[in-house]
């Protein structure tokens, strides 16, 4: 099994490529290990001294380190996806989809229920292709009198150009299309 490797905006996340489906269904963020129970590949992960988030994406892995270096961190972060994927262990215990991960609820008012599916409609289409291939995500969280919250995910989120994503790209290409986006924040 060859795994390949990317380096994303974010320094402290790189992107790991198996060469299969990873989380073809949704993406899924494991934050620390006690969220990591009912992933056999992020537990592994977690297990190695440094790694302080996993994000799975359709088809990669984003590993982002809290310590220690890249050189040192990155046989290990090989060794525990290529043994994961060579057992044939699922990605997620059965009973615990990507939808456990994701405990960020919408909030956004009735009214601006169209405003809302456009916003969706553009990140779905434009924004979250790219930033996949950066190693990361970016979903909506809500909106409220002219502002979008969007959950900076993977190695979008602690990235230092995120701002930089949000206000000059995700902002723009939103306020293109609906001028009464007044900012866009990440929550």
């Amino acid at each position: 099994m060859f795994i390949q490797t990317e380096t994303t905006p974010n320094p402290a996340t790189l992107k790991f490529l198996p060469g299969r489906d990873v989380s073809p269904d949704a993406p899924v963020e494991i934050r620390s290990a006690s969220e990591a129970t009912h992933s056999p590949l992020a537990a592994s992960l977690f297990d190695i001294d440094g790694v302080s988030n996993v994000f799975f994406g359709s088809d990669f892995v984003a590993v982002t380190k809290a310590s220690g270096e890249w050189p040192h961190l990155k046989p290990a972060i090989l060794g525990a996806i290529m043994e994961h994927f060579l057992s044939g262990a699922p990605l997620i215990a059965e009973g615990h989809g990507p939808s456990s991960y994701d405990d960020d609820e919408e909030f956004f008012e009735d009214a601006d229920l169209e405003t809302v599916e456009t916003i969706k409609e553009l990140l779905e289409t434009r924004v979250r292709p790219a930033v996949a291939g950066d190693g990361g995500d970016i979903t909506f969280r809500g909106y409220r009198d002219g502002i979008v919250y969007l959950a900076m995910k993977g190695a979008c989120s602690g990235c230092p150009s995120s701002t930089a994503t949000l206000r000059h790209g995700i902002e723009n290409l939103l306020r293109h299309f609906l001028p009464e986006i007044e900012e866009v924040q990440a929550v």
